[in-house]
């Protein structure tokens, strides 16, 4: 048997040796620091553009960046004059000196739901409250006006919210007066009828229209245009085709809009509209001749929308 001397200077020096590379260890284990989880990527800003504008409303292009924009789109905006005014800076978050809308993807059957390079278009002025939209200003906007827009992309569990985008400025057309060779929306014409909004009067040219085959007095028009569609393609078709028709009577030019029109009576036929009657239509059969009235009513074709 070997026996070791523990007085020998090499084995003084080798347990040295052991206790140094010990202590070394140990402190390497407790500088190593936990690694923490990366931040989220931001998503891509979105681009914006100018669509047709009418006195009362401004058409917005949203479209989607790299990563798209799955959880929707948020929509800012104010008239030039003021964002100038307030040192070209746009106010607080907070402030109610500016208007803003959110177009989320998350609500169910949402059309805000954008992969990338996808687009959507707003009418700022006269939105559509379609599911995922809401909304702090619901006014129609002022003629003869630019305005200031700038928008960024909601977060999700992947990716943080956008950097806004670069502002944007559109103008609503001109006020030149019309007189009576203009339209007025559907809004307009159901709190000017029979049975007025508040301080408004009856303006309606006539006391009756015809419907597809029906003839319906201006009391059963009131109570159309007072009947949410909810679904009822019939109800959203007969609102439009009332205020064209109220446009016509009224003195504006239908010719951008006659074959629609017969298009649309055609298509009624001797269905009666609800509450009169209880007809219906699919709302995807009347969509096409749905949004050429509309767009007629707002001005966005035809002589243009009254002041």
């Amino acid at each position: 048997m070997k026996i070791i001397n523990r007085s020998m200077p090499g084995f003084r020096l080798a347990i040295a040796a052991a206790a140094f590379m010990a202590v070394a260890a140990s402190s390497v284990l407790v500088s190593i620091p936990v690694s923490a989880a990366p931040p989220k990527p931001k998503m891509s800003t979105p681009t914006l553009s100018c669509g047709t504008s009418s006195k009362v409303s401004i058409q917005i292009t949203m479209t989607a960046g790299a990563t798209g924009a799955p959880a929707g789109i948020s929509l800012q905006w104010m008239p030039l004059a003021d964002f100038l005014a307030n040192g070209s800076v746009w106010p607080s978050s907070d402030s109610p000196s500016f208007c803003h809308a959110s177009f989320s993807g998350n609500a169910n059957d949402s059309r805000y739901t954008l992969a990338a390079g996808q687009s959507v278009t707003v009418d700022i002025g006269d939105l559509l409250f379609d599911n995922g939209t809401s909304a702090s200003c619901v006014e129609p906007l002022v003629c003869g006006t630019t305005y200031v827009f700038r928008a960024f992309a909601h977060a999700n569990s992947t990716y943080n919210r956008s950097d806004f985008t670069p502002n944007l400025q559109c103008s609503t057309l001109p006020c030149e007066d019309l007189q009576n060779n203009c339209t007025y929306t559907q809004g307009y014409w159901k709190t000017h009828g029979p049975i007025p909004t508040g301080n408004n009067t009856n303006v309606w040219p006539v006391t009756s229209l015809m419907l597809g085959a029906v003839n319906y007095t201006d009391l059963e028009l009131q109570s159309i245009f007072d009947t949410p569609a909810q679904g009822n393609g019939l109800i959203s078709l007969a609102h439009q085709l009332i205020a064209a028709k109220l446009n016509i009577a009224n003195g504006a030019d239908g010719s951008s809009v006659a074959a629609t029109i017969a298009s649309a009576d055609a298509m009624i036929g001797g269905l009666i509209v609800p509450p009169v009657g209880a007809g219906s239509l699919a709302t995807s059969t009347v969509s096409s001749l749905k949004t050429t009235l509309d767009n007629y009513n707002n001005g966005l074709i035809g002589p243009g929308h009254c002041q």
